[in-house]
């Protein structure tokens, strides 16, 4: 038996015992008088040793106990801090020294009753005469020093790292000083708070892919909120408020890392009758209100900077700062000069992207360069194109975002009033989305309606707890008081699937041929040696899958081959696309089953009339569809990397997908079909490329 098992066993031994003397080891109630803290800042002038007749009732948690025969310490902390409390021979009824020996441990909560006095050490401390167990702990608490030292083990149990730890418990008091005077600055100014709705029809007000879930009750597809209302605010606008904000939480299925998270707090206000010149005002005038409530200074070092909020804010021109710290002219540049200029910068870049994703590179690299604090203003109409241009200058939009310490932690615009403009743009991001750009936003009809009614003038302006990280130059997710976490053990978060579940028949086909026959066949009909590399990744993912199902992996190996076995007489004839492959297949002998799976990658689409309006409903056909279109997104991020696919991850593949001019042909809706399986993406993804890479040789990747 382990030394924690033990301590277990004692103090459930100790709990029964007091249940069978008639004490209640959970009490109900307390009547406590003081805080720790108040007791301190009340007695901070009393001398050593110096005892008084003041009594004191204070109650909470005991972290360290100590027996010394004839005089017991013990350390309580309540929700203000810490205070002694000692137990003395003669100064403490006998019967309570013996019950405190005997039934209370490090860990428990306890009221106590006594008399102030300081220690010989200076410890302010409570001379006990009376005691109440207020509730008996059974697990340990960690070790002082040794105790919760893996991250998600401490992230998991934050519960005990902020009993252990007061800097922690610090940090979530700042959080709300935070937030507070974020909210009593704009109520000051006459803002009013909303509430809009968490649940959406569609997804709006945001570039970001949103998480989905199903209402019940209404029987219908929902949408999480990507912003904090910024749609719902305008149409308040309409409706004749002036000026209001909402604070509250937000969701984006994206990726973590320490400055983002999927579920995080966010501030936006919007304000009639202002522009972006009038936000950067405010917003100055509150970063600094918000900085000196949280830190009491204006001055602080975070994440490699020093920042001072109190000298003079720069306002850097997007054109004239990456100038000054590039040596580009981004309007003169052609694209090839922006490659060697970040490859003599040694920045990362992605080749096949356009010249203003590039020219966005650039700017990050210069953002590292400034401390701030200042706005960034002057961003080109390319790079953010919902803004409002800017009417001195059409090649720029209206927009601000706060620069600190390298990054930006703050963005705001002159908000697009045009009904017609906002149409045309919201036209644009569908076709986006159609295209398989998961971060575009959706045709919002109602707002546009709204708008038609006419908005003034609006800025807007957004921020979220971001903002507090670098204050208290913190990871993000350290600042969430309780970040979630995959379950203990490792096991990932059940997802609910659907009919594509475990509990679906298994396909059970008899093949009429084996794989080197079914190759043969495929030679026959196809000659690009590219379309048959798409084959064999087909069947390799198909098998992985198969193994992941606990089905037959011959079988689906044999659906991944010929899923396309027309492909090479039919490349030219879209409409008789697996059509074809019937007449084929049966020939060789293959079922109705067989043909029907192999054909349902192909349902939905409107240039095959025979199958546009079939739906696909099984694992089978959503694992066939999602991988056999996955292949053409990997292999073409496999060619951008020169061929290399051994070190190829899923986080690196998800940032192509996410970009929906990368290999623009891969139908996205499509890869996502793999959600249906009870899989992440990147779970899918990181299952297909390891697939690949077993076959890297024989399909000329490296």
């Amino acid at each position: 038996m382990g030394r924690e098992d033990q301590i277990i066993n004692e103090r459930l031994r100790k709990i029964k015992e007091l249940r069978e003397l008639k004490i209640n080891p959970y009490a109900h109630k307390f009547d406590r008088k003081h805080l720790c803290a108040e007791l301190h800042e009340k007695y901070k002038k009393l001398k050593n040793e110096e005892k008084t007749k003041d009594k004191a009732i204070v109650a909470g948690r005991l972290l360290i106990k100590r027996d010394l025969g004839k005089i017991s310490f013990a350390t309580l902390q309540d929700g203000s801090g810490r205070i002694q409390i000692i137990l003395q021979d003669e100064a403490t009824p006998e019967e309570l020294m013996k019950f405190f020996k005997k039934y209370v441990d490090a860990g428990d909560f306890v009221g106590v009753e006594g008399l102030i006095m300081k220690s010989k050490t200076g410890e302010l401390s409570v001379l006990v005469k009376k005691l109440e167990l207020l509730t008996k702990s059974i697990l340990p608490l960690p070790e002082k020093f040794h105790g919760l030292q893996d991250e998600d083990e401490r992230l998991r149990k934050r519960y005990l790292e902020i009993i252990m730890n007061p800097e922690v418990k610090e940090l979530f008091v700042k959080k709300q000083k935070f937030w507070s005077t974020i909210r009593n600055f704009l109520l000051e100014r006459g803002f009013l708070e909303v509430e809009t709705p968490a649940l959406e029809n569609s997804a709006g007000g945001a570039s970001a892919t949103p998480f989905s879930t199903h209402h019940n009750a209404l029987d219908l597809d929902v949408y999480l909120r990507i912003s904090m209302g910024e749609l719902w605010q305008k149409k308040l606008m309409v409706a004749g408020y002036d000026k209001t904000f909402e604070i509250g939480r937000q969701f984006r299925n994206e990726g973590m890392d320490m400055e983002h998270l999927q579920d995080y707090t966010q501030m936006e206000f919007y304000w009639a009758y202002a522009d972006y010149q009038d936000g950067m005002k405010i917003v100055e005038e509150m970063y600094k209100e918000v900085a000196k409530a949280v830190l009491g200074t204006l001055k602080f070092e975070t994440h490699g900077y020093k920042v001072d909020l109190g000298k003079k804010w720069e306002v850097y021109d997007y054109e004239e700062v990456i100038k000054k710290h590039t040596k580009v002219d981004i309007y003169k540049a052609n694209i090839k000069e922006i490659k060697e200029k970040l490859k003599e910068l040694e920045v990362e870049y992605d080749e096949s992207v356009d010249k203003w994703r590039l020219v966005d590179v650039l700017w990050k690299f210069t953002r590292k360069q400034l401390s701030g604090p200042g706005f960034l203003t002057g961003q080109p109409v390319e790079v953010s194109p919902l803004a409002k241009r800017n009417p001195k200058d059409p090649r720029k939009v209206e927009q601000f975002q706060v620069i600190i310490a390298g990054t930006e932690l703050g963005n705001g615009y002159s908000e697009l009033n045009d009904p017609m403009d906002q149409e045309e743009r919201f036209i644009k991001q569908a076709e986006m989305k159609e295209a398989g750009d998961t971060e575009a936003q959706d045709h919002d009809k109602e707002f546009v309606e709204a708008l038609k009614y006419g908005m003034p003038p609006t800025c807007g302006f957004g921020v979220s707890e971001r903002f507090f990280g670098y204050l208290v130059n913190k990871p993000l997710r350290e600042c969430v008081i309780f970040p979630l976490m995959k379950p203990e053990g490792g096991t990932k978060i059940e997802v609910k699937k659907s009919s594509s579940s475990s509990e679906e028949p298994k396909i059970n086909l008899k093949l009429p041929m084996k794989r080197e026959k079914a190759i043969e066949l495929i030679k026959k009909y196809n000659k690009d040696k590219q379309d048959m590399n798409h084959f064999l990744e087909s069947e390799i993912i198909m098998k992985a899958l198969a193994k992941k199902f606990g089905e037959n992996e011959e079988v689906w190996g044999m659906l991944g081959l010929l899923h396309d076995i027309d492909w090479g007489v039919t490349k030219n004839n879209w409409a008789e696309h697996t059509i074809k492959a019937e007449e084929i297949l049966k020939k060789e002998g293959f079922d109705d089953e067989f043909v029907r799976i192999i054909q349902s990658h192909c349902y939905g689409m409107q240039i095959i009339p025979l199958l546009s309006n079939k739906k696909r409903t099984r694992r089978v056909e959503y694992s066939l569809a999602a991988g056999e279109t996955l292949t053409g997104l990997i292999y073409a991020y496999a060619l951008m990397r020169g061929g290399k696919i051994s070190d190829m991850d899923a986080k690196g593949l998800m940032k192509k997908f996410k970009d929906p001019r990368f290999a623009a042909n891969c139908d996205r809706s499509i890869i996502r079909e793999s959600e249906k399986l009870g899989m992440s993406l990147e779970e899918f993804f990181e299952l297909s490329i390891n697939a690949i890479k077993e076959i890297k040789d024989e399909i000329g990747l490296k």
